[in-house]
């Protein structure tokens, strides 16, 4: 039986909505807190059956069955406990690490609640230490912050005192090894060998998982001149920040009975709105927001209204963090507050009825991204139309709902002067191929031109994939080096209109990492479909070209007969012109004929290929 690393199972429930998947087979209705439905595990005429989100079980009072999101799967799916465990971390876009060393696995489980042991041992140290005649400065940052002793305490605020050794020597007494603590983060080792705290002379606040588990800190600098401003705990065997909320654990509740959150940047906007009596509230805590953050809201809400900072940095960071919750199906909304205030200074300057009324005032997230793009932009002119069409193409393409994507082609069509039908036909074909500039049909329509045989049909079935597209995939995660040295030759427009031109875009974005991070780090930034697109290609024992890192060559040759076949095009269409037409064109042969050259050399040092 297949056996799974320590707390790789409770990662997979913290991310597979329980609510989501039920729904797929079961009519389920809101009843306070829960939901309920007919069982589908007996017959039944009155609704029996009930789903608790919040706390990810299920259970029939007619029947008595129960468990949770795992236990539904094999239940409804007739499945064991592994095969239970890989559809839905296959549903849900998770790598599966699987292990055969039962020993090993309960040594590492072990650790794990020796660290959340740790964990929670630091925080109770930090609280009380918050109260000592040391954190005077501590409690005077609160004060000054207008944060109250109540949210302080709800919040689990505390203090690192400025000793190097502080919470090392607390934690040594209670019996924990110093391997331990070096592993938890809370103590670092220094050149010379010496370990000290990690965290001295901040205000500590403990970050949890969304089940109330504390799992990390971070820590407000207090000194003058102290930096970091900001210090978070290191990624660890319990931490991951990309896949943590901060305050989720407070807030969940009010999230999933109001149905939206609201999403602000830092530890202290959320205490004031907290504080403010504003409760469906989540922090991102400074860190770009992730494809798995955007997942996790997605179990307790359908919509999110993002408010940052009102800088360039901040409103920049809005348009990235509301792309990726669209993406995971999210309705999303933008708050603009006005300049140089953010939503902690916003509560504390002018009420959280203030907040309140912005956040009433906010707007549809494709509607920001379409002005912010927009701005600044002279579209009498063919270039800047171009470049703002494809940047649009690009976020449509990714916009799930079929009715939001069209009416956001309206409002694009009617920004950028293009025929609505021609846009539409685009985005629909973007949304397959996910292309990321403006296609050659676009630039027709911008040079006045409508070929409408080059849109007609809408373009509805997705490009067969190349054999050198799926050599790349395999060596990706099989043959990572190999693959970063193909991607090192690899342009840009190499990849248009390919039907994995998404994962190749972060895969060329990984360069610079190393080679035996690039499988993980990969499957962990692409979206669910396309991480079980380069599993299932990666689980073939052999690779489908046997040289990977000529794969660019294929593909560059790809793009120049591309090239070439439009230029043929232009050359009838434009025969005034031909002079010139035929001049690039002569130029792409000899391109195409020295890439033939290349490509033979690679065969014959490479026969197998």
């Amino acid at each position: 039986m297949a056996r799974f690393p320590p707390g790789f199972v409770a990662d997979l429930k913290a991310q597979a909505d329980i609510v989501q998947v039920v729904q797929e087979v079961v009519a389920l209705r809101r009843a306070g807190t829960s939901y309920k439905g007919l069982c589908p595990f007996h017959t039944e005429k009155t609704p029996s059956f009930t789903v608790n989100g919040d706390r990810g079980f299920f259970h029939c009072f007619g029947c008595g069955t129960g468990g949770d999101v795992i236990k539904f799967v094999q239940l409804q799916e007739s499945l064991t406990f592994p095969d239970a465990v890989l559809a839905l971390a296959q549903r849900f876009g998770v790598r599966v690490p699987e292990s055969d060393d039962p020993a090993r696995d309960a040594a590492a489980e072990g650790e794990r609640e020796t660290l959340l042991a740790v964990h929670e041992l630091a925080r109770d140290y930090f609280r009380a230490e918050l109260a000592t005649p040391a954190a005077t400065e501590a409690r005077a940052h609160l004060e000054a912050r207008e944060v109250l002793a109540p949210t302080a305490e709800r919040l689990g605020l505390g203090f690192a005192p400025p000793q190097r050794e502080g919470l090392k020597r607390h934690l040594l007494d209670a019996g924990y090894g110093i391997d331990v603590l070096l592993k938890s983060g809370l103590v670092v080792e220094r050149a010379e060998g010496r370990t000290v705290d990690r965290f001295r002379n901040r205000l500590m606040i403990p970050i949890c998982r969304d089940g109330g588990s504390v799992v990390a800190f971070g820590g407000r600098a207090l000194g003058v001149g102290q930096q970091p401003k900001y210090l978070n705990s290191p990624e660890t065997p319990l931490y991951a920040k990309g896949r943590t909320l901060y305050g989720l654990h407070l807030t969940k509740q009010a999230v999933r009975r109001l149905g939206y959150a609201v999403m602000v940047e830092g530890y202290f906007d959320l205490a004031q709105l907290v504080q403010g009596g504003i409760e469906p509230v989540v922090a991102t805590c400074g860190t770009a927001l992730t494809a798995t953050q955007g997942r996790l809201l997605r179990r307790f809400a359908s919509k999110v209204i993002v408010s940052f900072d009102p800088d360039a940095a901040g409103q920049e960071a809005a348009v990235r963090s509301g792309e990726i919750l669209v993406t995971q199906g999210l309705e999303v909304n933008v708050a603009i507050l006005p300049p140089g205030e953010d939503p902690d200074a916003c509560v504390r300057n002018r009420g959280a009825t203030a907040f309140n009324d912005t956040l009433k005032q906010s707007r549809p997230y494709l509607e920001f991204a379409l002005e912010r793009a927009a701005a600044g932009r002279d579209f009498t002119r063919d270039q800047p139309r171009r470049a703002f069409l494809s940047e649009m193409l690009t976020l449509a393409a990714r916009v799930p709902d079929p009715a939001a994507r069209h009416q956001f082609a309206d409002r694009l069509a009617q920004r950028a002067r293009v025929p609505e039908d021609v846009l539409r036909a685009e985005i629909r074909k973007a949304a397959v191929a996910r292309r990321t500039t403006a296609p050659a049909a676009m630039e027709d329509v911008l040079g006045g031109e409508i070929r409408e045989a080059e849109v007609a049909g809408g373009g509805e079935r997705a490009p067969a994939m190349l054999q050198a597209e799926k050599a790349l995939l395999w060596a990706l995660v099989r043959e990572p080096a190999a693959a970063l040295a193909a991607l090192g030759e690899i342009e840009p427009r190499d990849i248009h209109g390919l039907r994995t031109a998404p994962i190749l875009e972060v895969a060329l974005s990984l360069a610079g990492i190393p080679p035996a991070a690039v499988p993980d780090t990969l499957v962990e930034r692409l979206e669910p479909e396309e991480a079980a697109l380069v599993r299932t290609i990666a689980a073939e024992p052999v690779a489908p070209a046997t040289n990977a890192g000529a794969c660019w060559i294929t593909l560059r040759q790809r793009r120049y007969r591309q090239e070439l076949a439009l230029l043929g095009d232009e050359i009838e269409r434009r025969p005034t012109e031909s002079d010139e037409l035929l001049r690039r064109k002569q130029e792409l042969h000899r391109r195409v004929n020295e890439l033939d050259e290349l490509d033979a050399g690679v065969v014959q040092e490479h026969p197998g290929a």
